[in-house]
């Protein structure tokens, strides 16, 4: 079984897991980079729980997720036409403020990070900004069917720099989902101001 497929089989069971989660705090640092009413890409959008906030808080929202399943309930929870898109169909350039990509990027392959990364950069309008969150660690795992690639922030960051971003901020957080201990690496990347 894929991960797509997982979240397809298993669709329900994660929106009902996951669209209550409070990420109030990172969204929030996410906002003060993102101009107010700018355009926001959520990328890998899952329950929609963020597209929603990033709708009710007056930003111009696009989603996509790769689950046709999770696409449907996204689309149903935040009235967005929420887009069935793999990660390596993203073709937008120059198109967003910012991207968001919370806990979606997980189950991308190591080999191909660095190109879905390039896919992500080339969206954003110059200075727009990136907020990304993976899972803390070296492995490349499977579990219940799902792959997950774990990374450390030097990785993370390394990547983001290849693509020309300059890091803003990077922390560490625990899950907010009661029972998780998973560590999360987070950060928030800028585009340059200007095209080279």
């Amino acid at each position: 079984m894929s991960s797509i497929a997982y979240y397809d089989a298993n669709a329900d069971d994660y929106f009902a897991g996951t669209v209550d989660a409070d990420v109030t705090g990172l969204r929030n640092r996410f906002f003060r980079h993102v101009e107010e009413g700018g355009r926001i890409l959520d990328a890998g959008c899952g329950s929609g729980r963020d597209a929603k906030a990033f709708q009710d808080a007056g930003y111009n929202v696009t989603a996509f997720d790769g689950s046709v399943r999770m696409a449907e309930l996204a689309r149903e929870y935040t009235g967005l036409e929420v887009l069935w898109l793999q990660f390596d169909q993203v073709e937008w350039r120059n198109r967003f403020d910012g991207i968001w990509c919370s806990a979606s990027l997980l189950h991308v392959g190591r080999d191909q990070l660095l190109s879905v990364f390039d896919r992500l950069t080339k969206a954003l309008k110059p200075g727009g900004v990136w907020y990304l969150s993976m899972k803390e660690g070296t492995e490349t795992r499977v579990v219940d069917g799902r792959s997950f690639t774990d990374v450390t922030s030097s990785e993370l960051r390394a990547l983001l720099v290849h693509c020309g971003l300059g890091i803003l901020e990077e922390w560490k957080s625990d899950d907010v989902r009661p029972g998780r201990s998973d560590r999360w690496v987070n950060i928030i990347a800028q585009a340059p101001r200007t095209n080279k």
